[in-house]
């Protein structure tokens, strides 16, 4: 007999099993089913964001900055490192634990809360009696098959590397994010396909362990969804680095050798070039992963792209049937993800969950580190609203001097009238931290005024947000 449950959740990745967890703690009997294992076989919970993204390329990119640090900033501080060397072995090592360090923690969370964990490949089998909103019955393909039911199914299913016709991932030479995290020696040439968020952190990485990045991006703007002044402090400051971007870039033949990738492109002028590359990422965005759930035995609805179609609410065409994160439209990030997951388990339980799209906030964890939410101001120009902006740059922020990392800026964009705020930009040091109080007086439609008036410690790098804000009434006390 199928083990019974009020809510099912497939998936284990940061919509998933924060949605297990929320529904648990509402007094809901709770499974959730995710088939990520690690190389010996046990569970992996965590999804692509704490096995092959979010949190392995932050262990790396902390790692290749201190390397960084270590060999050209050190010396300023009056600390002198003779016969430094890389072990890089060490340092995917480090990332390795990292990662296995959040897999049991989720384990540990879900045992914490009661939820019964599934390790396998969830699917639907069909539903139950006459009408779907009496439950379904989903088939979990693991070392055994068993069947589990439940009135309310969460589908957090997640998405996969989007690879480029003709040029499958082998993982060896053409990479997606999971090969571009295990690299086993420092490649000479390493070519990058995709200037977005991961084609830049991965170059990052690679580009300060040693390597010469070349990276093409088919669109002709940097950085197309970031702030244009950001964008181009951004693009400056990469340039600056070493790490060679290319736009406008239309992409051929790629053809794998035995040791290295050519790649055949035209250039911005249309002319003709070929690249050679030790390795190759790819990193063009992502597609969702709804590949073996059956969807059609129960009449899922999909759009022509692959994602559940859902409302606003997350609700999908069928009765009791949830679904939220890369699955379905909106930002593909694991913070969006797991607001969706938390607030469709409090629908579920009647009540009212919340998820602000205009409030997410969005961060590329290059360095400078970028962050910002709401509005850009091209956005702002294409919508005709008037607004006000204040900048204010960390080379006058002395917390940011004695850090010895003064590059970037802080942007505040301001409505003209009310002088509600309407988008906060950073790039910069900890911009991912500081971004987090520009959330918060978005959320709670503050004015610049209020951030300008609300005291900041000093020495702090958040001073220069309270400046930014300032300089929306062109009344910066420190530039």
């Amino acid at each position: 007999m199928s083990k019974q449950f009020d809510v099912i959740v497939i998936g284990g990745g940061p919509g998933g099993y924060i949605a297990a967890i929320r529904a648990a703690q509402l007094g809901f009997s709770t499974a959730c089913i995710d088939e990520w294992k690690n190389a010996n076989g046990d569970p992996a919970p965590g999804g692509t964001c704490t096995n092959v993204g979010c949190i392995p390329s932050k262990a790396l990119l902390q790692s290749s900055e201190h390397f960084e640090h270590a060999g050209h900033s050190f010396a300023d501080h009056g600390i002198d490192i003779k016969e430094m060397t890389l072990n890089l072995p060490q340092m995917l090592s480090r990332k390795d634990t990292v990662i296995k360090q959040n897999n049991e923690g989720i384990l540990y969370l879900l045992k914490k809360n009661k939820v019964t964990f599934f390790h396998g490949r969830g699917s639907f089998v069909g539903s139950l009696g006459k009408a779907d909103a009496e439950g379904y019955e989903i088939k979990v393909a693991g070392k055994s098959e068993e069947s589990i039911t439940a009135k309310h199914i969460i589908l957090a299913t997640g998405s996969n590397a989007r690879a480029l016709p003709g040029a499958d991932f082998d993982e060896k030479l053409i990479l997606s994010n999971t090969g571009a995290l295990s690299i086993g020696a420092v490649p000479k040439k390493l070519g990058v396909i995709g200037a977005g968020v991961i084609g830049l952190e991965m170059g990052s990485v690679w580009r300060r362990l040693g390597a010469e990045v070349t990276v093409l991006e088919a669109l002709p703007a940097f950085l197309g969804a970031v702030d244009d002044q950001i964008a181009k402090e951004a693009a400056k400051l990469f340039a600056k680095q070493g790490l060679s971007i290319s736009l406008g870039v239309k992409i051929g033949t790629i053809t794998a050798g035995e040791n290295d990738v050519s790649v055949e492109y035209t250039n911005a002028k249309g002319e003709a070039t070929k690249a050679v590359f030790d390795k190759l990422i790819i990193s063009i965005g992502r597609t969702p992963n709804t590949i073996g759930l059956n969807a059609e035995t129960v009449g899922l609805q999909l759009d022509e792209r692959g994602f559940i179609n859902v409302d606003g609410d997350c609700k999908t065409n069928l009765p009791n049937v949830w679904a939220v994160g890369d699955v379905v439209r909106g930002p593909m990030l694991a913070h969006k993800a797991e607001e969706e997951g938390v607030a469709v388990a409090e629908r579920i339980a009647g009540q009212h969950g919340h998820v602000n799209f205009n409030t997410i906030p969005w961060v590329i964890y290059t360095s400078p580190e970028i962050a910002w939410v709401g509005k850009t101001e091209q956005q702002l120009k294409a919508e005709g609203v008037a607004y006000k902006a204040g900048t204010f740059p960390f080379l006058a922020n002395g917390r940011a001097r004695a850090l010895g990392d003064t590059s970037g800026m802080v942007k505040f964009l301001a409505d003209a009238k009310s002088d509600e705020i309407l988008g906060v930009h950073i790039i910069g040091p900890m911009a991912s931290e500081l971004i987090s109080e520009a959330v918060v007086a978005m959320e709670f439609r503050a004015s610049a005024e209020d951030i300008a008036r609300i005291c900041h410690a000093h020495p702090s790098l958040s001073e220069a947000t309270k400046e930014a804000a300032l300089a929306v009434d062109k009344r910066s006390l420190n530039f």
